[in-house]
């Protein structure tokens, strides 16, 4: 896909998304990045800069560990997402947070800026992930360290299908090497292309939680990444999609709940 639509799609697609995001996926996705937190060894006084930041899942818990002598710079494509960061950023009355619309392979930093840099399941949406982790390399300080957050494996993700159902019914495009960076040793053999060392890598197997089909449906069509492509559907072809994709999961049902497999991989690479 050529590059200015990929990202006009994420884009839109992430604005579309925003108001549900948060309250969807937070505590889904809390152990992955409480585990990517965990790694980056964040000090009090560092500069962070994060991309794909959202509305700051990693972000409020970043600036309380570099506290007000640090700072966290948060970057996201989605104008909703960068707006919602600050609206949190204000109410909290911090200082040391600034949410901003960039887009990742292209930061507007200078060159040996941080001493960390952060990305949350942002990697898989990106036109060229390579670009975007050399991005990452350039805007940190020597002996720098980057860590990175994305999706495992597709066949270890019990979700997955709500991509091919989704542009069966509209050609959407949204990710479609999204669990390319999940395949063993691939995010490892990025950061290496992207000029990084000491690279670690490790896997996180999960269980995605839902108290019914509702939500399943509230956060993984609507919350996630098919966000926009649900947007174009007529009351029909929703319909059909929920059936269908509740019916990819069904395995994973019981009684009203459903369990869904899931699989992070976290890596990190000193610059």
């Amino acid at each position: 896909m050529e590059t200015k639509l990929q990202l006009r799609i994420q884009r839109y697609g992430w604005d579309a998304a925003a108001a549900l995001y948060e309250d969807e996926w937070k505590d889904h996705l809390a152990p992955a990045q409480l585990a990517l937190l965990d790694i980056c060894d964040l000090q009090p006084g560092m500069t962070v800069i994060e991309t794909a930041a959202g509305t700051g899942l990693i972000t409020f818990p970043a600036a309380a560990a570099v506290g007000l002598d640090g700072s966290v710079l948060a970057t996201d494509l989605s104008g909703e997402m960068v707006k919602s960061g600050n609206s949190t950023t204000e109410k909290l009355g911090l200082s040391n947070v600034t949410f901003q619309r960039m887009n990742a392979e292209a930061l507007e930093s200078p060159d040996d800026s941080f001493d960390r840099a952060l990305c949350a399941l942002g990697l898989m949406y990106m036109p060229d992930p390579k670009v975007a982790l050399e991005e990452m390399k350039r805007v940190l300080r020597p002996g720098g360290l980057a860590s990175v957050l994305v999706w495992g494996e597709r066949r270890n993700c019990g979700w997955a299908e709500v991509f091919p159902i989704v542009d069966a019914q509209v050609h959407s495009e949204v990710c479609p090497l999204f669990f390319g960076l999940g395949t063993a040793g691939a995010l490892t053999s990025d950061l290496e292309v992207a000029g990084f060392t000491n690279i670690l890598e490790r896997r996180i197997q999960t269980v995605l939680s839902f108290d019914s089909s509702a939500r399943v449906l509230s956060a993984i069509i609507d919350g996630g990444a098919v966000a926009l492509a649900a947007k174009r559907f007529n009351d029909e072809t929703r319909r059909a999609v929920d059936e269908q994709f509740l019916a990819s999961v069904a395995t994973y049902r019981n009684g009203d709940r459903y369990e869904i497999p899931g699989e992070f991989v976290i890596a990190s690479g000193v610059a």
